[in-house]
């Protein structure tokens, strides 16, 4: 890759959010660093790789030395016996000091809606206690709080294919309670636009943005969009949130996988992925790149857990 005048790291670039926001960046003329804790996967993009020394922060920030901005996508989606959301606000805290040793000029942080330090949910917990290290920090920033993503290709993404994928292999589907919690999901382009647009802002203000996608739906009607987009139409009826988590805990052993968790059940009922009266900072709307990939939306499950062994 040659040299450019501008170069950026990014977490994640093997990753889902990571590649479209290098990607991006690079048919701009920027530079990449990426960083990632995989350098032994494939890496068809031929991106410069330099691995996440967690416990080497010497080493982690001369990997970021001549860099104007760090994108960091780097996070866990729910706590297991290899990674925990604790651990990962540790390892986050070492690279935001990293970054400030490295010289980075602006930090671009992907965060979630609702991060809240008193919450119950360490998700949404460790999201908050990350927004509460950059303001502590010199370093101009900018967060950004998506709450659901999807695109470009069906499969990359994990919670609306398998809702699809739901909706075409059982006769019936059931959600915790009465499905109105809602959601504003964010095409990944959308969310890499944003990213970029923000690593490559001049000046030092402070940023908090709502990365929420121009259309909002209840669970139990996103289900709804989803069946009539794919010509697969079910009841979706009403059930305990443990019956819920139940079913989701069998189809995800039969998969290897963790379809959702209990949390996460928590964090839609609590309604923490729909930002009241939030202006839309995405364009592409879930409906029509539904109908789009109906023919193979959710035709296959995309399991987690199956990536995280590939990355492992």
């Amino acid at each position: 890759m040659c040299e450019c005048p501008d170069r950026v790291a990014v977490t994640g670039v093997l990753g889902y959010s990571g590649r479209y926001m290098a990607r991006k960046l690079v048919n701009r003329g920027v530079g990449i660093v990426g960083l990632t804790n995989s350098v032994g996967k494939p890496n068809p993009d031929g991106w410069r790789l330099s691995p996440l020394c967690w416990d080497d922060p010497v080493a982690l920030a001369e990997s970021m030395r001549g860099c104007r901005a760090l994108i960091n996508t780097y996070w866990v989606r729910f706590n297991s016996r290899w990674f925990s959301h604790a651990e990962a606000v540790e390892h986050t805290r070492v690279l935001f000091e990293a970054a400030a040793k490295a010289g980075v000029e602006r930090i671009v942080h992907i965060s979630i809606t609702h991060p809240d330090r008193d919450s119950s949910l360490s998700y949404f917990r460790g999201k908050a206690e990350l927004e509460r290290m950059l303001e502590s920090q010199d370093i101009p920033y900018s967060v950004l709080r998506p709450a659901v993503l999807f695109g470009e290709r069906p499969g990359e993404d994990i919670l609306i294919n398998n809702m699809a994928w739901v909706l075409r292999n059982f006769p019936v589907v059931g959600i915790p309670e009465n499905g109105e919690y809602r959601l504003q999901p964010i095409h990944v382009e959308d969310l890499a636009a944003l990213a970029v647009r923000e690593a490559m802002a001049e000046g030092g203000e402070n940023r908090v943005i709502e990365a929420v996608g121009p259309e909002a739906y209840t669970f139990r009607g996103l289900f709804a969009m989803l069946g009539e987009a794919i010509g697969v139409k079910r009841p979706v009826l009403s059930v305990p949130p443990w019956c819920a988590f139940a079913a989701a805990r069998v189809m995800g052993a039969f998969h290897r996988d963790v379809m959702l968790t209990r949390d996460e059940i928590r964090g839609l009922m609590e309604d923490r992925l729909y930002v009241e009266g939030a202006v839309p900072a995405g364009f592409s709307r879930l409906s029509s790149w539904a109908r789009r990939h109906a023919q193979e939306l959710g035709r296959s499950y995309a399991c987690e857990m199956a990536r995280r062994r590939v990355e492992r």
